[in-house]
């Protein structure tokens, strides 16, 4: 995979540096890919999301579900349960993980619920209404009466 070097960017630029960042370590050479959990983003409106993923076999209290510095962790951790069980096959994985998304400015976290092995987890963006865009009234200029002509209505 190539490296992208973003130093002209950082010079010729102001209050870019997040996005340098973040496409420096999307293109990161040397960072492995986590496969697990699987896990799906999904957009369900025009500014609302939800992320869905796989945990099947852990508890609501095996789960963490945080937010700091503009990222989503999430992570579990499996209490010891299974001590003096033999197992001849064991295909259901319940290890340890800790998976991040990082949220975009004035995403917000709604609410998170675990159901049928699946943890979802809801997004919303949230503009600011000074960031919204708004309309602006174009004002017509007032006509000016010359002062030698007298209005009709202020003689009257």
């Amino acid at each position: 995979m190539r490296h992208f070097d973003f130093a002209p960017l950082y010079r010729a630029t102001v209050g870019f540096d997040q996005i340098a960042d973040m496409m420096d370590r999307v293109l990161s050479s040397d960072v492995s890919q986590q496969t697990y959990p699987p896990y799906n983003i999904e957009k369900t409106a025009d500014d609302a999301y939800r992320i869905s993923i796989a945990v099947a076999g852990f508890s609501d209290r095996d789960l963490s579900v945080e937010v700091k510095e503009q990222a989503l962790v999430v992570s579990a951790r499996k209490a010891e349960e299974d001590e003096g069980k033999t197992f001849l096959h064991r295909g259901i994985a319940t290890r340890a993980f800790e998976r991040r998304f990082h949220l975009a400015d004035h995403v917000r976290v709604m609410g998170a619920t675990h159901e049928d092995g699946m943890l979802h987890i809801d997004l919303k963006r949230e503009i600011p209404e000074a960031l919204k865009p708004r309309q602006i009234e174009i004002a017509t200029p007032t006509v000016s009466v010359e002062k030698d002509v007298v209005d009709a209505k202020t003689v009257n």
